[in-house]
């Protein structure tokens, strides 16, 4: 059966050969499979190019510096009705596009949809508590109207985000910042099943603590960047 709407998933990368085959075999194994999977190479210095060609995936160059273009690039490249986005090192499950195309086919029509994270290179407990206290955040944000379509999972309509002017060239909260300017347009809505994994690797670099207050104050308006490149 063909799919009702086509589907791109932009996946931004610099120096991510080690993280890309996870992500992309994640992707070859769920229940729905994307129409197209573009890699954004950010002028890796690696085999990131590569590495997402042998996987199948489109392969978008992307010269300037920083996950903003590299998000961007690949928005502008997607052939897609709508664009999933996920980061190199996270792990998609199986029922995360099936879910998401759920709610896109929806009576309600949303414009821009997003799903939970959680740790998957972290100790079982710190698995659970992640999953359960970022569900929370999730929900709270959502009862506050303040959708959080971060960047290793969110979903939205094509079209509208062309419409709104795609992502703002931030240092950080490029994704936040798009999910508000098309939760204006129209309807942000949470997909409790759409679970992505990511990485913890982030927040090891820099401890628990700052990792979440780094968070913290990115939400609150500030751009601070998590790392910087070496």
């Amino acid at each position: 059966m063909r799919d009702k709407i086509k589907i791109s998933v932009v996946i931004p990368a610099y120096n991510e050969e080690k993280w890309l085959p996870g992500v992309l075999a994640a992707l070859h194994n769920g229940i729905r499979k994307p129409n197209q999977i573009i890699v954004v190479d950010n002028a890796s210095t690696d085999n990131t190019a590569n590495v997402a060609r042998s996987w199948g995936a489109d392969v978008v160059f992307c010269e300037e510096p920083g996950v903003a273009p590299a998000r961007q690039a690949g928005l502008e490249a997607a052939w897609g009705d709508w664009i999933a986005t996920t980061d190199a090192d996270s792990r998609p499950s199986q029922h995360w596009l099936s879910a998401l195309e759920r709610a896109i086919l929806s009576p309600i029509k949303p414009q821009a949809l997003y799903g939970p994270l959680a740790f998957f290179d972290v100790a079982p407990f710190q698995k659970w508590t992640s999953e359960q206290l970022y569900r929370i955040f999730l929900r709270t944000t959502t009862l506050c109207r303040l959708p959080m379509l971060a960047g290793a999972n969110s979903a939205f309509s094509h079209e509208h985000a062309i419409r709104v002017g795609g992502y703002p060239n931030l240092h950080v909260g490029e994704d936040i910042a798009l999910g508000k300017a098309l939760t204006r347009e129209g309807r942000s809505n949470y997909v409790r099943d759409a679970l992505v994994w990511t990485s913890a690797r982030r927040m090891k670099e820099i401890g628990w603590f700052q990792f979440l207050t780094l968070h913290l104050r990115n939400l609150s308006g500030q751009q601070i960047e998590y790392f910087h490149r070496t």
